[in-house]
């Protein structure tokens, strides 16, 4: 039997993790190397897409064709987010770096506008149905998650950890927990990226908070494109994710699709 005292003890520890800090951080390089690169986001104003998106998620609240061909405009710096035409041409929405969301006209009259969307989605109405500006805070938050990762990450006020590694479609891939911040609006507070050997995104896990504590959903990214230098999936899906971590055959949660994008400087 061998005893360690307690020093070298808390020493191993440390040792250990400061060496998962530092795979973490390693596989964020790469991650953000992989799709595009620090400078070419650092370099950008925003990152305008041309988007559709629906599923039994958005159809279950009825606004099954709220977001159809769309140019969503997403910033950079802060979470500021547009959809035009949204919902009708003439209007756009606009979701603040606050998480106040508005639908206005192309001159800027405010038609609708609400300033603490999160908070709603707790009472009862919400269970049952929601209205354009819910799916509008929904949708305009949920693409700004999807376009600011990986490069996001390498913020101070991210935090990151690497976690074992996942078998797939007999592939194995990387696994890194991203804690959000709570200043930003996102699904939820951790959620988890798998990475293939070259650093793409293949799938991201999280769970849904204002469609529901259960709502843990597996989402897949396919098709992967450079726009500018900007590597983006055209096409993502959303499935539910079970107890072991797998997903679900169906129902599909979840369908976007991309097929226009480019880098605004």
């Amino acid at each position: 039997m061998i005893l360690r005292a307690p020093g070298c003890a808390a020493a191993e520890r440390l040792r250990t993790s400061v060496a998962m800090a530092a795979r973490a951080g390693e596989l964020v390089e790469q991650m953000i190397a992989t799709h595009g690169g620090r400078e070419l986001w650092d370099s950008a104003r925003e990152v305008r897409v041309r988007v559709s998106a629906g599923g039994l998620a958005f159809a279950s609240k009825f606004q099954g064709s709220a977001v159809r061909d769309v140019e969503a405009r997403v910033a950079t710096d802060v979470q500021r987010v547009t959809f035009t035409p949204y919902r009708r041409p003439g209007q756009r929405g606009v979701l603040e770096p606050d998480g106040s969301v508005r639908i206005e006209t192309d001159g800027g009259q405010v038609l609708a506008r609400r300033e603490r969307p999160r908070a709603a989605f707790a009472d009862l109405r919400h269970k049952l149905w929601w209205d354009t500006l819910d799916i509008l805070y929904f949708g305009t938050y949920a693409m700004w998650t999807y376009m600011s990762a990986p490069f996001v990450f390498a913020r101070e006020d991210f935090a990151v950890r690497e976690l074992g590694a996942w078998d797939e479609g007999g592939e194995r891939w990387r696994r890194l927990a991203v804690t959000y911040p709570a200043s930003v609006h996102t699904h939820c507070a951790e959620q988890v990226f798998y990475a293939d050997e070259r650093g793409r995104i293949r799938r991201h896990d999280y769970t849904a908070e204002p469609i529901g504590a259960r709502a843990r959903a597996a989402h897949y990214c396919h098709e992967l494109r450079e726009f500018d230098g900007l590597l983006l999936p055209v096409r993502r899906e959303v499935f539910p994710r079970r107890g072991d971590n797998r997903p679900r055959a169906r129902p599909r949660l979840v369908w976007i699709d991309v097929w226009e994008g480019a880098i605004v400087r």
